[in-house]
């Protein structure tokens, strides 16, 4: 538990501190967000803010996570490296994305097929990697059976093992994508993406300290079926913890300066990073299908959007005055700072409901 406290109490700091350096970095080389002249007029007066910040996140989550394991004296595991990999990966390619939009002054940054290609080689990789590392009860950081709370009887698997493997790579591509792709869209308002990401980290640190307290090795399941313990068949849960508190904790120090008015924006470096972190945490954590819970938010705008798009190629017209749905409530006249503190709300109630379920299902199953 230690190392979840250090860990998290380490990012907050050198996020909190961090940030108005890169602020400040940033603006000496004119590194300013771009704005569309079709969105809300209320937004013109944003463009020129420092934005990449998700670099920063990044960065604090990294460097919280070594010096965690550091003061604890405790070895990394794969399960936690392999998250931050995915993190940082996508990370980077949010980052080369924020930047042509910068440099070149436009609302598009990497081309689609190269955005595209990089998001695609990094979660395949992360997807591959992810099914190796076997540990002495030879368990991987993930496994080919769809989970819910835990794994489900739906094994990817069931066609053999080669075509299991690749039956998991698409499925946990489809989620990373789903989540990054989550977590960009509902990026558009000043500290919207940011507390709800915080929110949803903090249910993972829950998840994983609890997964660890009742993990099937610790209760030594070698005799005792796992559905008889009820335990948890997580290969590092605690490690876990430690990085979805190094995020959680990130994104806390971050978000004093990205809430508004923002001094600075997390870019598509923050959010495709935030993203890739959620669905690796859900997809080591074995809760692949209650991440749809928990971050229930960025499901809801994430569907507003494909809502949108849909009824409009269909009918010719628009469901929402815009998409994604934040945008809707701008142009109906609600306030920004009401709108982001109504969704962190939403956000929360999500995020609550997500966790009474995990935890309903291991009280009625004892």
């Amino acid at each position: 538990m230690k190392a979840v406290l250090f860990a998290a109490a380490i990012s907050l700091l050198v996020s909190l501190f961090g940030t108005p350096l890169y602020i400040r970095f940033l603006v000496g080389r004119g590194y300013g967000q771009f704005i569309r002249d079709d969105g809300p007029t209320s937004h013109h007066t944003k463009r020129g803010t420092p934005t990449m910040g998700g670099a920063v996140i990044i960065g604090a989550a990294v460097l919280a996570y070594a010096c965690g394991h550091l003061l604890t004296w405790q070895p990394p595991t794969a399960s936690g490296v392999l998250v931050l990999f995915l993190m940082s990966g996508l990370g980077f390619i949010g980052f080369l994305d924020d930047f042509i939009k910068i440099s070149k002054q436009r609302s598009l940054g990497l081309r689609p097929v190269p955005k595209l290609v990089g998001q695609s080689l990094v979660s395949i990789v992360f997807s591959v990697l992810v099914l190796q590392f076997p540990n002495h009860q030879f368990r991987t950081p993930a496994s080919t059976q769809i989970s819910f709370i835990r794994d489900t009887r739906l094994d990817l698997a069931f066609a053999g093992s080669a075509v299991g493997v690749a039956l998991f790579v698409v499925w946990a591509y489809l989620m990373i994508a789903a989540a990054s792709n989550g977590v960009n869209l509902t990026d558009g308002l000043d500290g919207l993406a940011t507390g709800a990401s915080t929110l949803v980290f903090a249910a993972y640190v829950l998840i994983g300290t609890w997964q660890s307290n009742q993990s099937c090795q610790r209760l030594n399941s070698d005799a005792v079926s796992a559905t008889a313990l009820k335990c948890y068949e997580v290969r590092d849960p605690r490690d876990l913890a430690v990085v979805a508190a190094c995020v959680m904790g990130a994104c806390v120090g971050f978000l004093w300066w990205n809430a508004s008015p923002a001094k600075i924006f997390m870019g598509d470096t923050g959010s495709l990073a935030l993203g890739g972190a959620l669905a690796g945490l859900a997809i080591t954590s074995r809760t692949e299908l209650l991440l749809l819970v928990i971050g229930g938010l960025f499901v809801l705008i994430t569907l507003s959007v494909i809502i949108q798009v849909g009824f409009f190629k269909a009918t010719g017209r628009r469901v929402f005055r815009m998409a994604p749905l934040q945008h809707h409530f701008e142009l109906l006249g609600w306030h920004e700072v009401t709108i982001v503190i109504r969704f962190w709300i939403i956000a929360g109630l999500f995020v609550a409901l997500g966790l009474g379920i995990f935890y309903a299902e291991w009280v009625v199953g004892t």
